[in-house]
């Protein structure tokens, strides 16, 4: 942690929305590691209690911890004046659950957005607002990037399809943006607006799109076809077939949430931030059928089932990381094989397998 970019932090006050969860909570680690206060704005209500006291390390008794809505203009305004940073990472960030409620989505990921970038505008104490997003705003890229009549496109084109099957696209902050779900919609709007509203009274921001997360401690939930390293990893586990969306053809840019939790810190002081938007990812490409070869490595005996594509799952593609090592001057740490190991020793830590998902498992 000897970072003279992160030394501005210390002794500073973030507040984190979302801050008991999954990314939220190794963001607020890692500002307690660097020397910061991190405020943890969060509902408690996406998992059961004891996933945020024994999996995420979430005291709900710590006065840090303040439990509400971003939706709440009133409680919003007070921990943002508490506050020299804010990143907001919020979200009802589940693509199927979004599907299923797009109103939900709207309340959260909208309106609550609207309510803290209004806080954060009329407080001058702010330094600088992190807008996390996501690459889903991506959608499965703009063809037209891979139609370059070039002798370099052409041979790296061959590879990928030998390798893939296909050409997945790789993603640069200036692709044109094609969200594909209700949720990649919603993120889309917020770094619009996040531009908009900051920009007219000239508080500095930075919006980050963060590729696929995985690593522990994910606790996979009921009804969502997202976090596959944790959903292959926990069925495997428990003697149940890994299901291969479409075949398992997706392509994935695989962030372990730790080095996610890093980035975005960096991106609260880095000077080259101001303003910028930038890709989080490996710029490594990942088929979900890969994935589900290397959990089923570590589990031998596990089956793969081809099931239909679900809505809203785009078919994916990889980060240009060239932008986010310029500015941060930094790239991630973890290896997909390290994190997946990682992952897998996890899945032994008492309640990181859902006793609804256990009640699937076959009987020994």
């Amino acid at each position: 942690m000897h970072d003279t970019l992160l030394k501005e932090l210390a002794g500073r006050t973030v507040l984190v929305t979302g801050g008991a969860g999954l990314i939220g909570s190794r963001i607020a680690g890692y500002l307690r590691q660097v020397g910061a206060r991190p405020i943890s704005l969060c509902t408690l209500d996406a998992y059961p209690q004891h996933t945020y006291r024994d999996l995420f390390g979430v005291d709900p008794s710590d006065p840090d911890v303040v439990v509400g809505s971003v939706q709440d203009s009133d409680l919003v305004k007070r921990v943002v004046a508490e506050s020299d940073y804010v990143i907001h990472a919020a979200a009802l960030a589940d693509v199927a659950a979004c599907t299923r409620k797009p109103m939900a989505a709207i309340h959260t990921n909208i309106s609550g957005t609207q309510v803290l970038l209004d806080a954060v505008a009329a407080c001058e104490r702010i330094r600088r607002l992190v807008f996390v997003s996501s690459a889903s705003v991506y959608g499965n890229g703009d063809p037209e990037d891979w139609a370059r009549p070039c002798e370099e496109y052409r041979t790296v084109r061959k590879l990928l399809e030998a390798v893939y099957g296909r050409v997945p696209p790789q993603f640069h902050e200036h692709t044109r943006l094609r969200p594909m779900s209700v949720y990649a919609n919603t993120k889309a709007w917020g770094e619009t607006q996040t531009a908009l509203t900051l920009g007219a009274v000239g508080t500095s921001y930075t919006v980050v799109r963060y590729f696929s997360v995985y690593g522990d401690p994910q606790v996979v939930k009921k009804n969502s076809h997202s976090w596959v390293v944790a959903w292959f990893a926990t069925r495997a586990a428990l003697g149940l077939p890994l299901h291969l969306n479409g075949g398992g053809h997706q392509v994935r840019d695989l962030v372990h949430v730790d080095d996610i939790a890093a980035a975005i810190v960096r991106a609260l002081v880095a000077p080259r931030a101001h303003n910028e938007t930038i890709s989080i990812g490996a710029g490594i490409p990942t088929s979900i059928r890969r994935v589900a070869e290397l959990i089923a490595e570590r589990y031998p005996g596990t089956r793969l089932v081809e099931t239909p594509m679900p809505p809203g799952d785009p078919l994916g593609g990889y980060a240009a990381t060239h932008r986010m090592e310029a500015v941060l001057g930094w790239r991630p740490t973890i290896t997909l094989t390290e994190g997946v190991a990682r992952y897998v020793d996890w899945l032994g830590t008492p309640g990181a397998i859902p006793a609804w998902l256990r009640a699937e498992a076959p009987a020994v």
